[in-house]
């Protein structure tokens, strides 16, 4: 018996990968609780999701976000090299792409893109979220969703930005079931 399937070029579309890869490194303070390679891929996604870029979702090619669990010590060190700050901050973000290569890859159905690198620091992240009483894991989770912004050339070095910025935050927070980091806690 023979069959044959007519063929469709609505069927015969190559599929959409809409493919974002998360790389995460752990120094061994961070432990293994919660699951923080998937925590990681939920932020990121969740980011792109939420704000202007996310066209990029949709496009045939693979993003890669790189996030880096470290420490005080290495985050100074860096907070100094690339920011001229002595001091350890919650996280930093190393953008990889220009915003107008975003522009370009938004357009474009094959490839790769690495998006950057963001590392966060334990003791920093630990105190901020004992000393705002919210989860470990919910402040690390917000604070991987603000770094991939940065990474999509979000900033907040002006009150405007800073309003843009935040509102992507909240709404990709919605999506992870977090509550606006920004409301005052009674």
């Amino acid at each position: 018996m023979l069959s044959a399937t007519r063929w469709s070029e609505k069927l015969s579309k190559p599929m959409k990968a809409k493919m974002l890869q998360t790389e995460l490194t752990a120094s061994p303070q961070w432990g293994t609780e919660p699951e923080w390679p998937d925590l990681a891929a939920r932020a990121a996604k969740a980011a792109i999701a939420a704000s202007s870029r996310a066209d990029l979702m949709s496009r045939n090619f693979d993003i890669e976000v790189s996030v880096k669990l470290s420490d005080n010590a290495e985050v100074q060190t860096l907070n100094k090299a690339y920011r001229g700050k002595d001091k350890p901050t919650n996280v930093l973000s190393f953008p990889q792409i220009q915003p107008d290569l975003l522009d370009t890859l938004a357009n474009t159905d094959d490839g790769e893109a690495l998006l950057g690198d963001i590392i966060l620091a334990y003791e920093t992240c630990r105190d901020e979220a004992v000393a705002k009483d919210i989860s470990f894991s919910s402040h690390i989770t917000h604070l991987i969703v603000h770094g991939s912004l940065h990474l999509l050339g979000y900033d907040h070095e002006n009150e405007v930005d800073a309003g843009v910025m935040e509102n992507c935050e909240i709404n990709a927070l919605a999506t992870l079931g977090i509550a606006n980091p920004y409301t005052e806690q009674a």
